[in-house]
């Protein structure tokens, strides 16, 4: 009988906060299939009640392997015979499961999956691109730049991170531009490129979260607590909780009517520019009443089930209901419209009368 099936892992550096949130929905579900997406790249049909310890040495004992091929009605491949979900839950933080790799690879197989489509989730891992979309919509954002050979085009200090990746890993401070580049040309986490903007001292972090079915729904503001003169971390997003909540919070966030009201507003506008779908989270800096988009996380740590707290929404319903979104979704057609072959012969006649 055809079920939902849950992905998680991958070759990411956020591969074991992956397998925590992608047991989470699992457990919460209940009868799903479950694929675990090792570092190196393989497929395995696990079964959904492991225990995180299971993956912590890698593949878990009695892990079935699996194929994936990319090809319409096909997909994951158990023995030479697709699953054929019903939907595909998809739990990937970071790399190729939230990038858009993966969302690309589904679309192929013709399944049904949560979260936003190929397109959208390529735009939010791009730190440079994101930004530059925001910008072009008219939401307020810092001055974001690509880190290259030049000189710097506004004065430090910066934040620097890594164009494409998330929680966190591999964000610096820097007081000047040449330590912006010496940073990136020895970070291997930006390897693939790296963006600097302004370090905003003084400034918090405002987080919230947001869901697109059953309508679109925010969720109560998070302030996460920064240790003292720094910037929010990966250990604190993770490690102190579990995976699951930051080491330090006000949730809810301690603000005023308007600012809290600007948020909300803000957060509805970048959900539909850019291309939201399920559940997100939404980060904004706010320094002295101004705020700014910051960053959004397509795919977040326990889906940031902890932050719908007003009014409350149970794990299990809103996991339930991401898989009825995606259900009511259809899978992604592609078109061959005018390739009739007219071209091909068109060409081939106007060849030989040139030869």
């Amino acid at each position: 009988m055809s079920r939902p099936l849950v992905v998680f892992g991958g070759p990411s550096d956020e591969h074991d906060i992956s397998i925590l949130t992608g047991l989470q929905v699992a457990r919460a579900l209940g009868d799903v299939d479950v694929v675990y997406w090792s570092k190196s790249g393989d497929w395995h049909l696990v079964d959904a009640g492991m225990e995180a310890a299971d993956f912590a040495d890698g593949v878990p004992r009695k892990a079935r392997p699996l194929t994936f091929e990319a090809a319409p009605g096909r997909g994951f491949v158990f023995k030479k015979k697709p699953l054929a979900p019903t939907a595909v839950v998809v739990a990937c933080h970071g790399g190729p499961g939230e990038d858009g790799t993966l969302q690309g690879l589904l679309d192929l197989a013709g399944h049904r999956y949560t979260g936003p489509g190929q397109a959208a989730s390529a735009l939010g891992m791009d730190k440079l691109a994101f930004g530059a979309a925001m910008a072009a919509v008219g939401l307020p954002t810092l001055q974001r730049t690509l880190v290259g050979d030049g000189d710097a085009p506004f004065d430090g200090p910066y934040i620097v991170k890594p164009r494409f990746g998330g929680s966190s890993i591999g964000i610096e401070v820097a007081d000047d531009w040449d330590t912006v580049k010496a940073l990136t040309r020895s970070s291997p986490f930006m390897a693939q490129g790296a963006v600097a903007e302004p370090y905003l001292k003084g400034s918090r972090d405002l987080q919230i979260g947001v869901r697109t079915h059953p309508q679109l729904e925010l969720s109560a503001i998070e302030e996460p607590v920064r240790p003292e003169g720094g910037i929010y971390t990966y250990d604190q997003k993770y490690l102190a909780w579990g995976g699951e909540v930051s080491g330090g919070r006000q949730l809810p966030a301690q603000l005023d009517g308007a600012l809290e009201a600007e948020i909300r507003d803000l957060s509805r506008k970048v959900a539909a520019a850019a291309g939201l779908r399920g559940v997100a989270r939404i980060d904004f800096l706010e320094q002295d009443g101004k705020v700014y988009v910051n960053e959004v996380n397509t795919i977040p740590g326990s889906m940031a089930a902890y932050l719908w707290i007003d009014p409350p929404l149970s794990r299990t319903q809103l996991f339930q209901d991401m898989v009825t979104e995606a259900l009511a979704t259809p899978a992604r057609v592609f078109s061959t419209a005018g390739s009739d072959g007219t071209a091909l012969r068109n060409a081939g006649a106007i060849a030989s009368k040139l030869g």
